[in-house]
């Protein structure tokens, strides 16, 4: 697949940025979710993976080349993903807190959601906090109405008020779950990633169904996630 240079006014000229831009990855972020994989050993070939918040694509990108062509990658943001995939690799322009995962079909189950959402910032840093725990939130919502029971789930949030209670949520929904600060972030930084492994099925929750037809349909050539 191609892959675009990266644009140098949406990112820092660190070693992270740099070494992005140079092996033609869409952004840095990549780097902290090559980190999760080979921490937690998420990604898998076959598998189907829904990416919530999937701009500028770096996380399609790394997906797509470890799924492999038996693989989906189905990616989700408000803007749209300028990169050129394969055919087993879609995105759409949604809104995650109105977009539903019955969409894609009634049957579709996904075996990983990754969610590496923000929101924009104003400044507020309480209100931004509070704004990415929303999303993180929603991520696990969605999660539990696109996993298969035993699916896995990794969303982004900058730590705030309702930290504890969003541990408490993914802790109930999945049977392993730990909080992971990445190495690629800044050390000041309150960015956590909560990782959930093996959805109960007690937590699987249908998907209502969507307000008008999807721009795209799942592939119906899809091989099952391999053992």
């Amino acid at each position: 697949m191609s892959r675009p240079k990266l644009n140098d006014k949406l990112a820092r000229h660190d070693p992270a940025y740099l070494r992005a831009k140079r092996e033609n990855y869409a952004a840095r972020a990549v780097y902290k979710l090559e980190e999760i994989d080979k921490r937690f050993k998420l990604v898998r070939p076959g598998m189907r993976v829904l990416d919530l918040g999937c701009w500028p694509g770096s996380w399609m990108q790394y997906v797509a080349e470890k799924v492999g062509d038996d693989g989906l990658v189905y990616g989700i943001d408000l803007r749209p993903v300028s990169l050129s995939f394969p055919a087993n690799v879609q995105h759409v322009i949604a809104d995650v807190f109105e977009w539903t995962p019955a969409a894609l079909g009634p049957d579709v189950r996904f075996d990983l959601v990754l969610s590496d959402m923000a929101p924009h910032t104003t400044g507020d840093a309480h209100n931004d906090k509070w704004r990415s725990e929303s999303l993180a939130a929603r991520a696990l919502e969605i999660a539990r109405q696109a996993l298969r029971p035993g699916g896995h789930l990794v969303a982004k949030v900058f730590q705030g008020g309702q930290f504890p209670d969003l541990l408490k949520q993914w802790r109930e929904a999945f049977q392993e779950m730990k909080p992971f600060h990445a190495k690629n972030t800044r050390a000041s930084s309150s960015e956590q990633y909560l990782v959930g492994r093996g959805l109960r099925a007690s937590a699987v929750l249908p998907a209502p169904p969507p307000a008008a037809p999807a721009s795209a349909a799942v592939p119906a050539a899809v091989s099952p996630p391999k053992p």
